[in-house]
C-alpha cells in the first residue's frame, strides 16, 4: 500500500514538470513551445512527457495491466500525438484550418493544465489497488 503512494507522488510529480513546460495562455503558445523541443529532435520532445515513462515503469515494476491503466496509457499516447500532428501541420507544413486558426488563439482556462493531475492520479490509484 505504501508503494502506492510513492508511485503516485511520483506521478504528481512528473505531471507537474509537464505542466511547467507547457503552461501557457494558448493553445498556440503550447504549441510554439512543443515545436522548440520538437524541432532539436523528435526524441527530445517525446523525452518531454516523463509521466508516459513512469506509468510504463509502473507497468512492469508492479506487473498490472488492466483497464485503468490502458486508459492511461491511451490519453497519454492520444495527447503526444495529437500534439506531434498539430505541431507537423502548423509549424512545418503550415496547412491549418481558420476554423483551427481561431481555437488556437483562443485563452485556455488555468485549470486546463491541472487535468493531467486530475485524471491520470485517481486513475493510477485505481489501478494499483
Amino acid at each position: 500500500m505504501e508503494d502506492v503512494w510513492v508511485y503516485i507522488l511520483f506521478l504528481i510529480f512528473f505531471e507537474l514538470i509537464e505542466i511547467a513546460w507547457q503552461y501557457s495562455d494558448t493553445l498556440y503558445q503550447i504549441l510554439e513551445k512543443a515545436y522548440r523541443y520538437y524541432s532539436k529532435s523528435i526524441f527530445v520532445f517525446l523525452l518531454m512527457h516523463p509521466s508516459f515513462y513512469f506509468i510504463l515503469f509502473v507497468v512492469l515494476a508492479t506487473g498490472r495491466l488492466n483497464v485503468s491503466m490502458i486508459i492511461i496509457f491511451t490519453l497519454k499516447i492520444f495527447d503526444m500525438f495529437t500534439k506531434i500532428e498539430l505541431v507537423r501541420k502548423l509549424f512545418i507544413e503550415q496547412k491549418i484550418s481558420v476554423e483551427m486558426e481561431s481555437l488556437l488563439h483562443k485563452r485556455i482556462y488555468k485549470i486546463f493544465f491541472l487535468s493531467g493531475i486530475l485524471i491520470y492520479v485517481p486513475l493510477l490509484y485505481i489501478a494499483l489497488n
